[in-house]
């Protein structure tokens, strides 16, 4: 199968069967998204939406934030992993914000990735998001379905992954298709079973066709 098939008909089938598409994070403004992403890394989002409210309420403002410290921040996001790194993140975050950027969120992905915490998936997530960007974030769930349904030819990196991810999807498309990915891969394609008989993607999937032919 060609790849631009196969491109073609998964992006169709997303666009008719999941047309809303969009985190499962909660927030309310760019600045507790920030929060939310940062605390995700290698957690739930479940985990980080059952204590981010009194975080939040906690520190409403970038302002708060900065003013605070690594160990008055412990206290609400010591049931996340690697609280103490992601404490410290979380203010030094909200202290350069409010330093540098006059506490407003820059749209800009490499100025982003200026704030403490945030890396290039983090900062493409807010892009995409908040700024409506065609940025497109790899996470773990993104990295392993692109690969596994053949959208990318095995990349090695997440870079290698969205450079290819963005070269072949429509421009307008890449904020929800980033989603797209990720639920798919947190609740059809599994890491370690995928759930090839729940899945409509099988006529276009790399690794569907592969262990097909391999069975018969």
């Amino acid at each position: 199968m060609q790849k631009k098939e196969r491109y073609d008909g998964i992006i169709d089938w997303f666009g008719r069967n999941v047309p809303v598409a969009e985190t499962e994070l909660r927030y309310s403004d760019p600045f507790q998204l920030l929060i939310a992403v940062i605390l995700s890394a290698q957690c739930t989002d479940r985990r980080v939406n059952m204590l981010t409210p009194a975080l939040f309420d906690a520190f409403p403002t970038p302002e708060t934030l900065a003013a605070s410290t690594p160990e008055a921040v412990y206290e609400y996001i010591k049931s996340v992993s690697y609280p103490n790194s992601k404490a410290k993140h979380l203010v030094g975050m909200a202290r350069k914000l409010v330093s540098n950027y006059g506490g407003r969120m820059p749209s800009d992905v490499d100025e982003l990735q200026k704030l403490p915490g945030v890396g290039r998936k983090t900062a493409n997530v807010i892009a995409s998001v908040v700024f409506d960007m065609p940025a497109m974030a790899v996470d773990t769930h993104v990295f392993r379905v692109s690969n596994r349904i053949g959208l990318t030819d095995n990349s090695r990196t997440p870079l290698a992954t969205e450079r290819e991810l963005v070269r072949h999807i429509p421009e307008s498309l890449i904020p929800r298709a980033h989603h797209w990915l990720i639920l798919h891969g947190r609740y059809v394609c599994l890491s370690r079973k995928p759930r090839c008989e729940a899945c409509g993607l099988t006529p276009w999937c790399r690794y569907y066709e592969e262990n097909m032919a391999a069975s018969r």
